[in-house]
């Protein structure tokens, strides 16, 4: 007896995207989600769970078993049945659709081309920005004496207030942390916030390459430099992992 067709759910977009709905019911999803705006949106939100889906990625032992991989006819169908208004909406969640069996297999670096309307368009790596933005301005850094955390900022004077890049490595996790600046009259305010995941960020024996690379991050302050006496790296139940002296 042939088993009947099972209606797709909107909560389908959670499973296909952590790639344990069978190649039925992935490829039922992915015609779904090209109508489908509460979906597609779902879908775009659950990038932001890369690092927690970079860390399973790690531990599965045979990537290819993952049966989310969207099927190549799919693009080429929906295109020849809509028009040049639809086409772009329809190629980005095709691509999304691509960056989340990504995000399972590819690990976190994999997946931000795919996020724009097609590869002319791919925005540059956030922590490639962070840390080209660390490059330049005037720097200041250390090395806590008790947690061991090497961190160190960026400094560049703006209009608005102050512009920060930190690189911080040696930390392990799972953390979640900001970076905190202290005005010399002893006010403070949050420049920027972030989570280490349990792998941590440049370990010298970090299980993966992406554990073995300091983080780059940035932010802003919206107090002149001048007025900065220092940064501090800080968990966010209040823990103190590293200050700056600048």
């Amino acid at each position: 007896m042939m088993r009947p067709t099972q209606p797709v759910q909107h909560t389908d977009a959670g499973a296909y995207a952590l790639g344990v709905l069978d190649a039925a019911d992935a490829a039922r999803f992915e015609e779904h989600l090209a109508d489908c705006d509460r979906c597609a949106a779902e879908l775009e939100d659950l990038m932001g769970l890369q690092p927690l889906l970079a860390e399973a990625g790690e531990s599965v032992s045979d990537p290819e078993a993952l049966t989310a991989v969207p099927g190549p006819g799919v693009l080429d169908s929906l295109l020849e049945e809509v028009g040049a208004v639809r086409r772009t909406r329809y190629r980005r969640r095709l691509y999304l659709v691509a960056a989340a069996a990504a995000l399972v297999v590819g690990g976190p670096v994999a997946t931000y081309a795919l996020t724009s309307g097609g590869p002319e368009e791919a925005p540059e790596h956030p922590a490639s920005y962070a840390r080209t933005m660390y490059e330049h301005g005037e720097k200041a850094g250390t090395v806590d004496p008790v947690t061991k955390v090497a961190a160190s900022v960026s400094m560049e004077r703006k209009p608005w207030g102050t512009h920060v890049a930190l690189k911080l490595a040696n930390v392990k996790g799972p953390l979640a942390c900001d970076l905190v600046a202290v005005g010399k009259s002893g006010a403070e305010q949050t420049v920027t916030t972030w989570a280490v995941p349990a792998g941590g960020y440049g370990l010298k024996d970090g299980a993966a390459k992406w554990n073995r690379e300091p983080l780059y991050t940035h932010g802003g302050s919206a107090m002149n430099r001048s007025h900065i006496d220092r940064f501090e790296v800080r968990t966010l139940d209040g823990k103190r992992l590293a200050a700056i002296k600048v």
